[in-house]
C-alpha cells in the first residue's frame, strides 16, 4: 500500500464547501424556529409541523430519511462487485410504497397520533444504536479513506445535527431534508459525468461493465443465499423497506405531518420518485467506477483496505485537479448523516414524550411541553453522539442488519395489530421476542461466520494492468494473480447454510415468525383485543 503522503485528501476549498452545507442547514434550522405560525409554540407542531404540509417536501424526506452516508457510500460500492441488478432496489422500494400507501397511511392518519410505537424500549434502543452507526460508519470510513479527521467530522455533523432539529422541530427537519436531497443528488451527478467523461463516453462505460458482466438483470435465480438478486430484492427487499415505511415512528410522523390522508399517499410517490433517482445514480456510479477501474482494482492493488472505501477514494481520484468538487461529495455523504439523525432525534423525542411523560404532564402549560420536548430532542441528540464513539470500540453491524433486527419483529407487531382480529397482547409480546432472538441470531451469525464471496455471488475485479506506482488513473503497481485469488478459497461451516442467507431476508424471517407466533398464542389464550386497544394500552 502507497504511504498516507501519497494518498489524496481535501484542500481547503472542499472544507469551505462542506460547511457551506452545514451552514444552510444550520440556517433553515434557526428560520424554523424563529417563524410564527399558529400554533408554533405547541407540542404537537413541533413534533408534526402543524400537520400542514403538501406531499412533495414530506415526500422529499421520506426519501432523505434512511439514504443515510452508509448508503450514500455503500450503494455504488455493492454495484461496482455486484453488478447493475442493484436497480432491482427499486422495484422492492415501488412495492413497499404500494402497500405503505394503501395499508398502513389510512390507519395512521385516521387515527391522529403522534406516536405510533407502543413497544418504546425496543424503538428508542433501535433509533441510539442505527443512529450511532450512521454516525460513526462515514467518519471512519472517509478517515481511512481520504485522512479526513474522524472525531472533528463525528462531533461538528453530530452538534450541528441535534442543534437545528431542537430549535426548529419536525419543520426544520422536513425543510433541511429537501435541502440535502438536492445535494446528494449534486454530488452524484458530478461523479458521474466526470467519471464517464474519463472512462471514454457513456458507450464505452456500457461496452466495458458488459463485458465485466456487471449488466445483469437477468439474475432470476431462486437462492436464498445469493446476496442480490431479483428475487431478495423483490421479496426480501420489499420487507426491509415496509418495515422502515409501515411500522417505524420517525415515518409515521411524516405521514400525520401531511395536511391531508390523500397528500401523504401521494407523499409516498414522490419519495418512491426520489429513493429511485438516488439508487439509479449510486448505482450508475458504481458502474461508472468498475469501467475506470475494471484492469486496476483499487482494493486489491492496496489503495484503499475495504470496499466501502471505494466511492471516496474514486472521488479524490478523478476530482484530484478541480478543487470544490470532493467537497461537494463530502456534503452529498452528509447530507445522508444529517437527514437521518435529525429524524432519529425528533422520533424518539416523540416517543418518549407522547408515550411516557405526556399522561403525567396534563396540568403543564403546552409552553413547557415544549420546552422539554426541545429538551429531549438535545438529550438523545448527545445521546446519538456518545452512542457515535462507542461505536468505535465495536466491530459489528450495517445499517440494514440493524434494521432488519430491529424493524422487523415491529412489522410483524404492527401486522397483527392492524390485519389480525383475534390478536391479544401475549400474542404479540410472544411473537415480537421470538422474531426478535431470531433476527439476531441470524445477524450474530453471520457477522461471525461470513459467507464466502462465491457464495453471495460478488463478480470478478482484475488487477493485473495497472500502469504507474501510485496506481490511480494516471498511473503503476504489479500484482500478481495468487494474491489475488488468495483470499477465494471457500470456507465451510456447520451452520453455513443458514448464515449464508441474504440480509435482506432477516426482516422477512423475523416478520414472518412474529405473525405466525403471535396468532398461536392468540388463539391458545384465546384474550381477544382490537387493534385500537392495543395500540393505546
Amino acid at each position: 500500500m502507497a504511504s498516507d503522503s501519497d494518498k489524496p485528501g481535501f484542500c481547503l476549498v472542499d472544507y469551505v464547501v462542506f460547511a457551506a452545507m452545514l451552514g444552510v442547514s444550520v440556517g433553515i434550522g434557526l428560520f424554523q424556529s424563529l417563524r410564527k405560525t399558529p400554533g408554533h409554540s405547541n407540542v404537537d407542531s413541533f413534533f408534526t409541523g402543524g400537520r400542514g404540509f403538501s406531499a412533495v417536501p414530506v415526500g422529499l424526506s421520506l426519501c432523505a430519511s434512511f439514504m443515510s452516508a452508509v448508503q450514500v457510500l455503500g450503494v455504488p460500492s455493492e454495484a461496482y462487485l455486484y453488478g447493475f441488478k442493484f436497480l432491482y432496489m427499486c422495484l422492492g422500494q415501488a412495492l413497499n410504497s404500494l402497500i405503505t400507501a394503501v395499508l398502513f397511511v389510512p390507519v395512521f392518519y385516521r387515527l391522529k397520533i403522534t406516536s405510533s410505537c407502543q413497544v418504546w424500549i425496543l424503538s428508542i434502543f433501535h433509533f441510539l444504536l442505527y443512529t450511532g452507526i450512521v454516525i460513526f460508519a462515514p467518519a471512519v470510513i472517509l478517515n481511512q479513506a481520504t485522512g479526513l479527521n474522524m472525531w472533528a467530522s463525528l462531533f461538528s455533523t453530530g452538534l450541528i445535527c441535534t442543534f437545528y432539529t431542537t430549535v426548529g422541530g419536525m419543520k426544520a427537519v422536513i425543510w433541511t431534508d429537501v435541502f440535502q436531497i438536492v445535494v446528494m443528488l449534486s454530488g452524484f451527478i458530478a461523479v458521474f459525468i466526470q467519471g464517464t467523461i474519463l472512462a471514454g463516453g457513456p458507450a464505452r462505460v456500457l461496452e466495458i461493465a458488459n463485458n465485466g458482466s456487471r449488466i445483469n438483470f437477468n439474475d432470476f435465480v431462486i437462492d436464498p443465499q445469493r446476496r442480490y438478486s431479483f428475487w431478495s430484492f423483490t421479496v426480501g427487499g420489499t420487507m426491509v423497506w415496509l418495515s422502515m415505511y409501515g411500522a417505524n415512528q420517525a415515518q409515521v410522523q411524516r405521514y400525520i405531518s401531511c395536511r391531508t390522508e390523500k397528500q401523504a399517499q401521494l407523499a409516498l410517490l414522490v419519495n418512491q420518485v426520489g429513493l429511485c433517482l438516488i439508487v439509479s445514480s449510486a448505482a450508475t456510479c458504481g458502474i461508472v467506477m468498475f469501467a475506470l477501474y475494471s484492469s486496476c482494482d483499487p482494493l486489491k492493488t492496496g489503495r484503499i483496505s475495504a470496499p466501502d472505501q471505494y466511492m471516496p477514494y474514486l472521488v479524490l481520484d478523478i476530482f484530484r485537479n478541480h478543487p470544490g468538487f470532493p467537497g461537494l461529495f463530502l456534503a452529498c455523504a452528509y447530507s445522508g448523516t444529517l437527514s437521518t439523525v435529525s429524524t432519529s432525534i425528533n422520533a424518539m423525542a416523540a416517543v418518549t414524550m407522547e408515550d411516557i411523560m405526556k399522561p403525567w404532564l396534563i396540568t403543564v402549560s403546552q409552553r413547557k411541553q415544549l420546552l422539554l420536548s426541545k429538551l429531549l430532542s438535545l438529550l438523545y441528540g448527545l445521546g446519538c453522539i456518545t452512542m457515535a464513539a462507542l461505536s468505535s470500540l465495536l466491530d459489528w453491524g450495517g445499517s440494514f442488519t440493524v434494521m432488519g433486527v430491529v424493524n422487523g419483529p415491529l412489522l410483524g407487531a404492527f401486522v397483527l395489530g392492524m390485519f389480525v382480529p383475534a390478536t391479544n397482547k401475549p400474542g404479540v409480546f410472544s411473537g415480537v421476542a421470538v422474531g426478535f432472538c431470531l433476527s439476531l441470531w441470524l445477524a450474530v451469525g453471520s457477522t461471525i461466520y461470513p459467507p464466502t464471496p462465491q457464495i453471495m455471488g460478488v463478480l470478478p475485479t482484475s488487477a493485473g494492468h495497472c500502469l504507474a506506482s501510485n496506481a490511480t488513473l494516471n498511473s503503476t503497481i504489479t500484482v500478481t494473480e495468487s494474491s489475488i485469488l488468495s483470499s477465494s478459497v471457500p470456507q465451510d461451516y456447520g451452520l453455513q447454510n443458514i448464515y449464508s442467507i441474504s440480509y435482506l431476508y432477516f426482516g422477512a424471517l423475523s416478520t414472518s415468525a412474529v405473525v405466525l407466533v403471535g396468532v398461536v398464542v392468540s388463539y391458545i389464550t384465546g384474550e381477544r383485543n382490537s387493534f385500537t386497544l392495543l395500540l393505546t394500552q
